[in-house]
């Protein structure tokens, strides 16, 4: 599933479309996590101009200020966005929504497992949306401390690991980034959030935050479908010290990468290097 990571690459490459006018909406196929709104197509009219395109956790945000609303759109376990500049490029099968905006331009949304969505939310602020408003700290945010991570994790037994792939804590640090973030800060993935000292705690909100913008940097990471918006792959993962790399030598010490199941995925460290 695209991340913190990916969604961020997606952002930035959609940026050049704010300020452009939106000509017409394509929906070939709304059923997707939840049916597409069957009157988007009525609140995106022609001629529409897109301001901005946001985040917040793994969700795209795009402002419509004349539409008095956001469209929310969220990549699900397989979706991708590019922008093409061939208008007249046919649509393939999993190829469900397009964008066309002036300038000979083509946003489309692609969703092979179609557990992506289109949501709308109505007014100034689309945080207010009910999948929006639970999520967690922004952990590329100023906020995303020690001094935060200390009072979340107090007096809580579930391990680390998952606690940072919970989004009503933090949002958008998938398996990858959590299992590489905590072999930089040296914690085992299943050390007890709540018994980590200060001076570990330090090390993670620095090792989370170095290796979420190492990925951004790196394009994300492509496993399955993901493809940055000009088609182009992330490469992050070819980078990982652990994940995916199960009895293979830590690039520390050689010991062998273990492998664990935590709350059905999987987790990498080394015996060793991680405590």
């Amino acid at each position: 599933m695209p991340e913190l990571p990916e969604v961020e690459v997606s952002r930035l490459g959609l940026l050049p479309l704010a300020g452009r006018s939106l000509l017409r909406l394509v929906v070939r196929e709304s059923r997707l996590r939840r049916p597409i709104p069957p009157d988007l197509g009525e609140r995106l009219f022609s001629g529409i101009r897109l301001e901005s395109v946001a985040r917040r956790g793994k969700y795209l945000l795009f402002h419509w200020p004349e539409a008095r609303g956001w469209l929310i759109l969220h990549l699900g376990m397989s979706g991708s966005v590019r922008i093409l500049e061939d208008m007249e490029r046919a649509p393939g099968k999993h190829d469900h929504v397009d964008f066309v905006f002036s300038e000979n331009t083509l946003l489309r949304f692609r969703d092979p497992r179609r557990f992506g969505l289109l949501e709308w939310q109505s007014g100034e602020n689309p945080l207010a949306h009910p999948l929006l408003a639970p999520l967690g700290i922004e952990p590329l945010s100023e906020n995303f401390t020690a001094d935060w991570l200390a009072k979340a994790v107090k007096g809580r037994r579930i391990p680390v690991k998952p606690f940072l792939m919970d989004s009503r804590r933090v949002v958008g640090v998938g398996n990858i980034y959590a299992s590489e973030s905590l072999f930089r800060a040296g914690i085992a993935p299943f050390c007890p959030a709540g018994s980590l000292s200060r001076a570990r705690l330090e090390r993670l909100t620095r090792a989370v935050q170095e290796v979420l913008q190492e990925a951004i940097a790196a394009g994300g990471s492509s496993l399955r479908d993901y493809v940055r918006s000009d088609g182009g792959a992330g490469s992050f993962q070819l980078s990982c010290a652990v994940y995916g790399r199960a009895a293979m030598p830590c690039p520390r010490c050689k010991t062998p990468i273990a492998e664990i199941r935590q709350n059905g995925r999987a987790s990498f460290y080394c015996p060793r290097c991680q405590s």
